[in-house]
């Protein structure tokens, strides 16, 4: 199992996060239909907020990865957020 989190903060990070919220149905859909992915939250912070996807494969986790970038840039590319501080990894405990 591979995780990866996006976590976005600074100006227009709030934003992006109402986006994707607001959009939530779609962004399932996108992200859920990606062979491998096992898991997806969107968590709202202070700052912004940030995603968690863990997916069977390495495969699973590049392409959720170019999914939510495809889909950022065309549904909230005009917000101006930067680009995410990515964290990827083996998943070495899952608790569910």
């Amino acid at each position: 199992m591979k995780a990866i989190i996006r976590k976005y903060s600074g100006q227009g990070a709030s934003q992006l996060i109402d986006a994707i919220e607001a959009h939530s149905a779609e962004v399932q859909s996108v992200i859920g239909s990606v062979k491998g992915v096992t898991y997806y939250a969107l968590v709202r912070t202070a700052d912004g907020g940030f995603t968690v996807t863990v997916c069977e494969d390495q495969a699973g986790i590049d392409e959720s990865t170019q999914r939510a970038r495809e889909w950022i840039a065309e549904n909230a590319g005009e917000i101006g957020a930067a680009a995410p501080e990515v964290s990827a990894g083996d998943v070495v405990i899952q608790i569910g």
